[in-house]
């Protein structure tokens, strides 16, 4: 028996079932980065939480439809609307073509999105592409719904109903970011076009009705979402800062184009459920790009932990939560994941063994999309199958990751059970968390850092003639060699419960 999906609605602050608009599918839609510069590793919370709900939406059997947008025009340097376009703005620091700038920092946002084993989804719509279709959607809604200024085009908000639900914001006091902009009727009314001031010129501007210049940020979601997955879609998702401004805008467009009501019916909104992650939290304040050296998953990775070591992490916290970075927390998911790597590893060279004499048949190779609850019940046996239920449950409930893993551990832990049993069960629910348990090994998540001096060969070899030496109690030669490796800025864990190890 399947547990019913259980989705928080940020629109309606409950947590619903989910209810799929086309029978058997899920389409979904997730804000993307503004790609002026790095992501850092608080924007990638946000892409692994959209891919655990998209994992998730799969495990329960829905044909999925998962865009994600890519913003290389139009957000502006302040997310309420104010200042100079983001590329615009880093094009001109680094004396570089904007459409450069642009496809740099989309490939390594791509970079980070495989490294943290994401899948890809069913479109990466790109802003660019779709700049007529913006014109054409303003020209749609401005003569109900917008006025002009001299610096261009902007949406009445007071022309909508229920303007603001989602953020709460109903009074002019909850919309003090909204830039200050003369003319403009009411305080959180927003630019659906800018025109180009005069005398400039900037490097991305196109023609239309209300002059030369460039769409609003908000513009772009509400005209992707439409036309790649239609008007209702299931799902939207984003980090908890757009929850405030850019969604209840995007909202307020779409009512606009949809000629919908009230928010009474979350329909109307353009998607019928709206989705938001909490914040990574640094407390080193080095989570912000505007301070200069900022936490990227480079970093990470240049420090020695793999990326899907920061993929444990956010699993372990529920997405609506707050998520508090540290190197140590870091390092305990590390070694949480390592554990699991082992016994997969134990289970699957057990499991090669019987297949190599005939006992066991093989495992069936694992979908492409992952497996469903339904799919795999029946291959599993009276102590594995509870747990799989346990695991559907908490997964299903608002996508409790934390209860999920706990899971995958009591399945890794079950006494006499059929190796191939377990690494079934394994490959089902690691479909969904996505920590990639039976391709990994141990060697894979000791990364080198990347300012080691000494070669991991000798490392191992010195270790080699330490563990010689303990054997043979030779203490003074094993405290010689693990004081060289000190020295050389490598610790030798001795009480490792994994066994044998070391870090840099």
């Amino acid at each position: 028996m399947t547990a019913t999906l259980r989705l928080f609605n940020s629109l309606t602050r409950q947590v619903e079932p989910f209810r799929p608009i086309h029978e058997g599918e899920a389409r979904v839609y997730t804000c993307g980065p503004t790609v002026y510069n790095y992501p850092h590793i608080g924007n990638m919370r946000a892409y692994v939480f959209a891919d655990i709900l998209g994992r998730t939406l799969s495990w329960k059997g829905y044909k999925l439809t998962h865009v994600i947008n890519i913003t290389d025009v139009g957000h502006l340097t302040d997310d309420a609307d104010a200042g100079e376009d983001k590329l615009e703005k880093a094009a001109a620091e680094k004396a570089q073509s904007i459409w450069d700038i642009a496809r740099h920092y989309t490939e390594a946002y791509w970079s980070d999105v495989k490294a943290l084993n994401i899948r890809q989804p069913a479109h990466w719509s790109i802003a660019t592409d779709y700049i007529d279709q913006m014109i054409e959607f303003a020209v749609q809604i401005a003569p109900r719904h917008c006025y002009e200024l001299d610096n261009g085009l902007y949406f009445d908000v007071s022309t909508v109903a229920d303007y603001g639900r989602l953020a709460r914001a109903v009074t002019e006091d909850g919309e003090g970011r909204i830039e200050a902009v003369e003319g403009k009727r009411n305080a959180a009314d927003f630019a659906i076009w800018r025109k180009t001031p005069p005398g400039e010129k900037r490097q991305m501007e196109w023609d239309s009705p209300w002059g030369r210049g460039a769409p609003g940020w908000h513009l772009e979601c509400s005209v992707m979402s439409g036309k790649l997955l239609g008007f209702p879609f299931d799902i939207h998702t984003g980090g908890i800062d757009h929850r405030e401004i850019h969604h209840p805008n995007e909202i307020a467009q779409n009512q606009a184009f949809c000629c919908a009501g009230g928010l009474g019916e979350p329909a109307n909104s353009g998607a019928r459920v709206w989705m938001h992650n909490n914040f990574l939290v640094d407390r080193s304040g080095k989570m912000s790009k505007s301070a200069g050296e900022f936490l990227r998953l480079q970093l990470l990775i240049d420090k020695g932990y793999h990326p899907l070591a920061y993929r444990m992490m956010c699993l372990q916290a529920h997405y609506r939560s707050e998520l508090e970075f540290s190197w140590d927390g870091l390092g305990a998911a590390l070694t949480r994941l390592k554990r699991m790597v082992i016994v997969v590893q134990g289970l699957k060279a057990r499991h090669a063994e019987l297949v190599s004499a005939s006992i066991a048949p093989p495992a069936p190779p694992s979908p492409e999309e992952g497996w469903t609850l339904n799919q795999v019940q029946g291959d599993v046996g009276e102590k594995v199958r509870p747990l799989l239920e346990k695991f559907d449950a908490a997964i299903a409930d608002d996508l409790n990751t934390a209860i999920a893993l706990t899971v995958v551990e009591d399945v890794l832990a079950l006494k006499k059970v059929d190796p191939r049993e377990k690494l079934l069960a394994v490959a089902a629910m690691d479909g969904v968390l996505g920590l990639d348990l039976l391709r990994l090994t141990r060697a894979d998540l000791r990364l080198r850092p990347k300012h080691a001096r000494i070669a991991e060969a000798e490392i191992e070899d010195a270790l080699a003639r330490r563990k010689a030496a303990r054997a043979e109690k030779d203490f003074g030669t094993s405290d010689a060699i693990r004081d060289e490796l000190a020295a050389q800025g490598v610790e030798a864990m001795d009480g490792d419960p994994l066994g044998w190890e070391w870090k840099l």
